[in-house]
C-alpha cells in the first residue's frame, strides 16, 4: 500500500487533472449550445434560411461526428494532455474567426474549425479518467463529468441570453475563444496523462492489483478489436437516436419553437433549455451513481430510451403551453438524455482497456451523427411548410411547422429505444485486457 505522502500527491494530481479537462469540456457545451439563444441573431445577421441555419450550425457535429475515431486513436495514443491541448488552440481560433466572420462562408469556417478543436476533448478527458479513477467509480465520474460539462450548456442557455442584452453575439464568440486559448495553455503545462508519467503508482496499483500491461499490439489492432466488438453497437445506436435527438433540439430549435410559436422573448424561452440541459445535468450524476451503486447498466439504458420517447411524442400530442407543462416537458427531454451516459460506462467495459479510448469516441460518434443529421433536417422540414411569414427580417414559423421536425425527432428516440432493447448487461465487469 502506498504512504500518505504517495497517496496525497496521487490525489493532488488526479484532480488537478481533472478540474483543467472538465473545464475545457464545459467549453465545448457552450460552443454546442449557444447557437440556439443567437439563432435569430445569425438568420439576420448573414440572411439565411431554416435549413441553411441547421447547416450553419450543425457544421460543427459534421466534423465532430467524423473526428471522434480519430480522437479516439489519439487520446490512446498520443495521450489526453497533447490532444486536448491542439484541441483548444483549434477551438479557440475557430470561434474568434466566428465571431468575426463578415460573410455566411468565413462564418462556416470558423464554426467548422470549432467543431474539429473541440472533437478530441470529451475522448481525452474520459480517457484521463480511465488512467486516474477506480474502474468501478467510472459510472459515477462519468455523470460528474457530465454534470460539470453542462453548466457550459448551462451558461450558452438563459445567461447568455441576458449578456446578450449587454454585448453583441460577436464579441461572446471572440470572448470564449481568447479562453479556449487560456485553457489550451493550461493543459499543456499542468496536466498529466496518467500516474505513471510523474512516477506514481497506477489506480489499480493503489489497490493493490497488479498493473494492467502497456499496449504490446499497434493501435489498429484496438481499433479492429473495438468495431467488431457486437456489444458496442446497440449503445452507438441508442446514443443517436436519444442524446442526439435532444442536442439537435436543445442545441438550435428548442428556443425559436417558444418564440415563433407561443410570442416568447428570447431570455424567457432559454429558460426552457435551461431547464432541459440542467435536467441532463443532474440525471446524468445521477444515473452513473446508481447504475454503480446497483451493478447493472442495461436498465438505466432503456429506462432513458423509453422515456425520451414519451417526451418526444408528448410535445407534439399533449395540449401543453408555456408554463408548468411546458417546463416538465422540456425537462423531462433532459432528464431522459442524462440517462445515456451509462452509455460510456457500457462501452469501456465491453472492449479491453487498452482500446478504452476507441471505444468511448464510437458510442460519442452515435451520438453527434444523431445531431449532424437532424439539426438541418428539422430546419429542412420547417422550411417545406414554412407560409412566407416574416419577422423582423426572420422566418417565422408555427407551431404546425415544428410539429413536423418533433416527429422526426420521436423517430430517432424511438430507434434508440429499440437498440436499446438488444443491449448487453456488463454488470459494471471489465473485459480483461486483450492478448498480444
Amino acid at each position: 500500500m502506498p504512504d500518505r505522502t504517495t497517496a496525497g500527491r496521487f490525489a493532488q494530481l488526479r484532480w488537478r487533472t481533472f478540474a483543467i479537462l472538465v473545464v475545457a469540456y464545459m467549453t465545448v457545451f457552450f460552443h454546442r449550445m449557444a447557437p440556439g439563444v443567437v439563432a435569430g441573431d445569425l438568420m439576420v445577421t448573414f440572411q439565411v434560411s431554416g435549413a441553411a441555419l441547421g447547416s450553419l450550425a450543425a457544421m460543427y457535429y459534421y466534423i465532430y461526428t467524423a473526428m471522434q475515431i480519430p480522437a479516439g486513436v489519439l487520446a490512446d495514443t498520443l495521450g489526453s494532455r497533447s490532444v486536448v491541448t491542439l484541441g483548444g488552440i483549434v477551438a479557440g481560433c475557430g470561434s474568434i474567426l466566428f465571431g468575426l466572420a463578415p460573410d455566411f462562408e468565413l462564418a462556416a469556417s470558423g464554426r467548422f474549425l470549432v467543431g474539429l478543436g473541440v472533437s478530441v476533448v470529451f475522448v481525452g478527458l474520459m480517457r484521463s479518467n480511465t488512467q486516474w479513477f477506480r474502474a468501478r467509480d467510472y459510472g459515477a465520474i462519468s455523470g460528474i463529468t457530465l454534470l460539470l460539462g453542462n453548466l457550459g450548456a448551462i451558461l450558452a442557455a438563459g445567461p447568455l441570453a441576458l449578456v446578450l442584452g449587454v454585448l453583441s453575439w460577436r464579441t461572446v464568440f471572440v470572448s470564449i475563444g481568447i479562453l479556449s486559448l487560456f485553457i489550451a495553455l493550461l493543459t499543456a503545462w499542468l496536466v498529466r496523462d496518467q500516474p505513471e508519467a510523474v512516477g506514481l503508482p497506477s489506480v489499480r496499483e493503489l489497490d493493490g492489483l497488479p498493473a494492467h500491461p502497456s499496449r504490446q499490439r499497434h493501435w489498429r489492432h484496438e481499433l479492429w478489436d473495438v468495431l467488431t466488438t457486437a456489444a458496442i453497437w446497440p449503445t452507438f445506436f441508442v446514443m443517436c437516436g436519444g442524446t442526439g435527438s435532444l442536442f439537435a433540439f436543445a442545441g438550435l430549435w428548442g428556443v425559436p419553437l417558444l418564440v415563433d410559436s407561443f410570442g416568447l422573448t428570447r431570455s424567457a424561452a432559454s429558460l426552457y433549455t435551461t431547464v432541459t440541459l440542467s435536467g441532463f445535468a443532474v440525471s446524468s450524476l445521477l444515473s452513473g451513481w446508481l447504475s454503480d451503486r446497483v451493478g447493472r447498466r442495461q436498465p438505466f439504458l432503456l429506462g432513458a430510451s423509453a422515456l425520451s420517447v414519451l417526451m418526444w411524442l408528448g410535445l407534439i400530442v399533449l395540449p401543453w403551453t408555456p408554463g408548468w407543462s411546458g417546463l416538465l416537458l422540456y425537462g423531462g427531454l433532459g432528464i431522459a438524455a442524462g440517462g445515456f451516459v451509462v452509455g460510456y460506462a457500457v462501452a469501456k467495459e465491453v472492449v479491453a482497456p487498452q482500446a478504452a479510448g476507441m471505444a468511448i469516441a464510437l458510442v460519442n460518434t452515435g451520438l453527434f451523427l444523431g445531431a449532424a443529421l437532424l439539426q438541418p433536417a428539422f430546419g429542412w422540414i420547417l422550411d417545406l411548410s414554412w407560409d412566407g411569414a416574416l419577422r423582423d427580417g426572420m422566418r417565422l414559423y408555427t407551431l404546425s411547422d415544428y410539429h413536423g421536425g418533433l416527429w422526426l425527432t420521436s423517430g430517432f428516440a424511438l430507434c434508440g429505444f429499440i437498440a436499446a432493447t438488444r443491449g448487453r448487461e456488463t454488470r459494471c465487469q471489465q473485459r480483461p485486457p486483450a492478448a498480444d
